[in-house]
């Protein structure tokens, strides 16, 4: 588009066509919300929104007067039938989340789904987003990564979920609880041994941090001082490229059937190593029978 073009949509934006409008939300500071949002809001016939309180905060802060309802992972069917109904009858919809990126962790997937499968249009308003800006601060590879959203509370459902991602060569990002963040550092250290972590968290707010080392230092640091408040971003470093020879495999294998069964123990080894499992299999079998 030429700067004229560009110059012409800001002094003159066009009447919004009915559908679908993913708006996203500062994170933090207020002041993160884009011009083409803020028209947006200003256009809407109704916003949909996970609370309307935080919502209105936002609204009041660029005196936007529009219409605010709840629409959340509790909405019925038949609420999602009326916003339909509002879109098909012509209408202009907004939908935000508390913040961010809406539909990223946040309500509204079956509802943007059900809209495009009845062919009305949806379109995104781009913007904040904790995921990116957590990659963006931790100093780790940014070329591929992987977004977990938010980690399970329990531990064996944490530890399965990590299990599956051990051997994915990406940096990883996921959401994390103050309360939670010591047992998922712990399991993140029992599911992939030493990498280094951040820890980010307040993102773009007053007490911004972010405190990177591998993840056993982490685990000592917080068990001294205690969990820090706040919104959390974990961010993983992914698995190092290593040459492991077949005594360091036997180790591995040996520490492992202290405690597993043969077939456990081959599969343990081959996620964290990513050698074949069947040769893992068969020298754990070996192992286990001398």
């Amino acid at each position: 588009m030429s700067t004229d073009n560009r110059e012409k949509e800001t002094e003159n934006p066009e009447p919004l066509r009915n559908g679908l409008y993913l708006v996203a939300t500062p994170i933090g500071n207020l002041r993160d919300i884009s011009l083409r949002a803020l028209a947006v809001l200003k256009s809407v016939d109704l916003v949909i929104c996970e609370d309307t309180r935080v919502t209105r905060k936002l609204l009041n802060a660029y005196q936007i007067s529009a219409r605010v309802q709840v629409y959340n992972d509790h909405s019925s069917d038949d609420k999602r039938d009326h916003v339909m109904d509002l879109i098909k009858e012509g209408k202009a919809v907004a939908l935000l989340s508390d913040a961010g990126m809406p539909l990223v962790s946040d309500p509204g997937y079956k509802l943007a789904r059900n809209c495009q499968n009845d062919g009305l249009y949806v379109t995104t308003i781009p913007g904040a987003n904790a995921p990116l800006c957590a990659l963006q601060l931790s100093g780790l590879p940014s070329d591929k990564f992987c977004f977990l959203g938010f980690m399970p509370a329990k531990s064996s459902a944490r530890c399965k979920v990590l299990s599956e991602w051990a051997g994915v060569k990406a940096t990883l990002i996921a959401f994390e609880t103050a309360p939670r963040l010591i047992a998922c550092l712990e399991d993140i250290s029992k599911s992939f041994g030493t990498r280094e972590v951040a820890v980010v968290r307040e993102i773009t707010k007053l007490y911004e941090e972010v405190r990177k080392d591998t993840v056993d230092v982490l685990i000592h640091h917080y068990r001294e001082n205690g969990a820090p408040k706040g919104e959390i971003v974990l961010v993983i470093a992914p698995p190092e490229d290593q040459v492991i020879g077949e005594d360091d495999l036997q180790a591995m294998l040996f520490e492992a059937l202290k405690s597993m069964k043969v077939k456990d123990a081959a599969h343990h080894v081959a996620e964290k190593t990513g050698h074949k499992k069947s040769d893992l299999y068969n020298m754990a079998l070996k192992i286990h029978k001398e």
